[in-house]
């Protein structure tokens, strides 16, 4: 009897992991390169969302949200040149060295990057511009009390940075948003206004960029990010060589699952770079990517999310806004209804850490009282911080103001959705559905007492004083001018 129960067990084993192996989508694996449709269908943490009461209606939609699907940039198409190179060194070596090449696969041979030949990147492309527009389209059916005012830009505030994706995917949310509301063109689309700051002052959409105390850390924790991530990368790099018998090195390895993300999000291409990984490797190489998010935009450090405190700031102040409009009875189309922002990753994933999203236990409790949170787990463990779900292409918050008759326990209630589905505020006891007050003071409050200006630019004097006149002089240009020649002051990849 116990053989067979032995036997029964062992062939369910085999069974389920077959099935497991069959649906592995590697699409929703790819970190913060993963497509908006694709994150949606990740259905890890489910939550049970609290319903709006019958006596509750929207007021006031704050949104901020991630650029589309866009294309390579510029410096990591040229990092797929140089893979196309190596690749043609290591299979002109192999065959010298006598190395059987039977396990390679056919794509290797005479592979070249589809971006080869194309001399600018990262532009939002096509399936970016479509997320964008059905956006809009679905927020506006879903909020349609919001949206039914005419068309002005001080009722719908629309504000994008001065990056051409972020700005194109403003445009093509707009123009979901919108369409059918004018006379251009046969879908009756109708002109609005995009508000956009310089790249060199923008501390709403990119504080990141003018945070000097922000660079600093970025600097400083990058090598150690590296070194979190190398046993990872090494022992991926030793399994491909042993496999193909290759002589690939870390670098390669980075490469080719950056070609595999690519490959996979833009292309729906899963059979070529990702498929020199297996399904395991994927899942490490994903915590990889996600490690590194956490450490340099999320919890890894509070001056992460802390220097969004301009954008928190214009969040609770359109809501304070629209809670006036409401009690000294403004005439509709005279006050806003809809602030929207569109901006990049390093927007979005703080923004999320500053209303306290992807949070367990009592992690709420330690960051505000600014404690270091445990990095995310490594696989197989599971994790509720994932770039596919925390910032995807086009990933998003909206923050719904609501307004609820007198016989409610409050007046007024937030209620967050991520990625356009409710989603629990540990600093409101897990619920999606927050008191404007609770909100306030709970959540926003311990935030909102630091500056911009202290936070990013506090000890700057110090270390400028240690420098000599001609150093501090250049460092300040180099400064000023960063948003003129972003591309060449830094090499990090903007996402």
């Amino acid at each position: 009897m116990a053989k067979i129960v032995f036997i029964v067990l062992f062939l369910y084993c085999v069974v389920f992991s077959s099935i497991a192996e069959e649906t592995f989508d590697v699409r929703q694996h790819l970190s913060t390169v993963t497509r908006y449709h694709v994150s949606k269908d990740i259905k890890e943490n489910a939550f049970d969302s609290s319903k709006v009461p019958d006596q509750c209606s929207p007021i006031h939609l704050n949104l901020v949200a991630r650029h589309g699907t866009r294309a390579p940039t510029k410096k990591r198409m040229k990092d797929l040149e140089i893979l196309s190179t190596q690749l043609k060194s290591l299979l002109q070596d192999a065959k010298e060295k006598g190395s059987s090449l039977e396990k390679l696969p056919s794509w290797l041979w005479g592979w070249r990057s589809p971006w080869k030949g194309k001399i600018k990147g990262g532009e939002l492309i096509t399936h970016g511009e479509e997320e964008m527009y059905h956006l809009g389209s679905r927020i506006r059916e879903r909020f349609q009390e919001l949206f039914s005012d005419d068309y002005h830009p001080d009722v719908y505030q629309i504000r994008a940075t001065q990056i051409p994706r972020a700005s194109a995917s403003a445009v093509a949310f707009g123009m979901g948003m919108f369409t059918g509301r004018g006379k251009l063109g046969p879908g009756n689309q109708r002109a609005f206004a995009l508000l956009s700051e310089s790249r060199a002052s923008d501390i709403m959409l990119r504080f990141h960029d003018c945070c000097q105390n922000y660079k600093v850390y970025r600097k400083q924790q990058e090598p150690a990010v590296y070194k979190l991530k190398e046993p990872v990368l090494d022992e991926i790099t030793r399994s491909l060589a042993a496999c193909y018998e290759l002589n690939f090195t870390i670098k390669d390895t980075s490469t080719l699952w950056f070609l595999c993300k690519q490959e996979a999000s833009l292309l729906d291409t899963t059979d070529q770079a990702c498929g020199l990984f297996s399904n395991d490797e994927v899942k490490l190489l994903e915590w990889t990517d996600d490690l590194e998010m956490f450490i340099l935009k999320g919890y890894g450090k509070s001056l992460n999310y802390r220097m969004g405190v301009p954008l928190l700031e214009d969040v609770i102040l359109s809501m304070e806004n629209a809670i006036k409009a409401k009690e000294e009875g403004y005439a509709p189309g005279s006050y806003e209804k809809a602030r929207l922002r569109f901006a990049h990753a390093e927007t979005l994933v703080p923004f999320s850490c500053l209303i306290g999203l992807f949070l367990e236990g009592s992690e709420f409790d330690q960051i505000q009282r600014e404690e270091a949170l445990k990095f995310p787990p490594k696989p197989p463990q599971k994790r509720t911080w994932r770039g596919s779900t925390v910032a995807p292409f086009s990933g998003n918050n909206v923050l719904v103001l609501y307004s609820c008759s007198e016989n409610t326990t409050s007046k007024y209630f937030v209620q967050v959705l991520h990625n356009e589905q409710p989603i629990p505020m540990a600093g409101c006891g897990g619920t999606d559905f927050c008191p404007f007050q609770v909100f306030k003071e709970k959540i926003a409050a311990a935030h909102l007492k630091h500056s911009y200006d202290n936070l990013c630019n506090a000890g700057m004097e110090k270390r400028l004083g240690s420098k000599s006149y001609t150093s501090q002089i250049i460092e300040m240009l180099s400064w000023i001018l960063s948003g003129k020649n972003k591309d060449k002051v830094s090499p990090k990849v903007e996402l």
